[in-house]
């Protein structure tokens, strides 16, 4: 099966660019934006050798996994923060095409997919996805996007600090060809519901109806500081709300997130 975009994509103007392997599907996203390309272009691997996650970290690489990057033009005159607001498309998008992938499960229990703030999908409670947004400006074109979406389909890293898991090893039969066709269909859909950030309100909705942790325990430790009480909500900014154990709330921006018996722990 080959890696195509949904006519649904298609027809909102998206492109694709497929190679057998690259370092990363974001560097060569950003490659072809400073080469003149305008976007929507969505830049896909079967082979990933130098994924990159959030704050540097490495994405591990097992064949067969989803490995895409979309290049998305910024409207002139859209504020930073309303970019920043892209992630959660990306993580809505990302949970409706596992969904429509996965089906309603064995025995017509749905899959357990949850979004956890601010950009990481999991299943069962362990990390499934990967989702990096990265924002440039570029000398006469402007500002561009690339949004990195790195799926465990058919295999999880091992040795990781936290748990991770893969579509295949809980039981569904999905290739990362299928998975991205979905994936380019969902984006469109999820990106009309956002409207370049004036209906954030609907997208919030969305991600709140499947977010991990929602009204437990949260732990985030944003640079020296730690913020610990119950995870209220988000913000229309996308911040996480935690509400404090003496009552106050307080909005976070970035940070480690620790949630149910992790954010507790001593």
């Amino acid at each position: 099966m080959t890696f195509v975009l949904d006519p649904a994509a298609t027809a909102a103007g998206h492109r694709i660019e497929v190679h057998d392997s690259l370092g990363s599907t974001s560097t060569q996203a950003l490659d072809c934006a400073r080469a003149g390309e305008p976007g929507p272009l969505w830049v896909v691997a079967r082979e990933q050798t130098g994924g990159r996650g959030r704050r540097g970290k490495g994405w591990s690489w097992i064949p067969g996994n989803h490995a895409a990057s979309l290049l998305w033009p910024v409207p002139a005159g859209l504020a930073p923060d309303r970019v920043a607001t892209l992630g959660f498309v990306a993580g809505v998008a990302v949970e409706r095409a596992l969904r429509r992938a996965c089906g309603p499960g064995t025995a017509g229990a749905a899959p357990d997919f949850r979004l956890k703030w601010p950009n990481d999908v999991l299943l069962g409670g362990a990390k499934l996805v990967g989702i990096l947004l990265e924002m440039e400006t570029l000398p006469g074109q402007g500002a561009v996007v690339t949004v990195g979406i790195g799926i465990n389909v058919a295999g999880a890293p091992e040795g990781l600090p936290y748990a991770a898991t893969s579509l295949a090893e809980a039981g569904y039969a999905v290739d990362a060809p299928g998975l991205f066709r979905l994936l380019t269909a969902s984006w469109v859909e999820a990106e009309r519901l956002w409207d370049e950030g004036r209906g954030f309100a609907r997208i919030r909705d969305a991600w709140l109806s499947a977010a991990a942790g929602l009204g437990g325990p949260v732990r985030v430790q944003t640079g020296g500081r730690t913020e610990a009480g119950t995870f209220e909500t988000i913000d229309e900014g996308g911040r996480l709300v935690v509400r404090l154990a003496e009552g106050g709330r307080v909005a976070v921006s970035a940070g480690e997130v620790h949630f149910g018996a992790a954010a507790t722990a001593a």
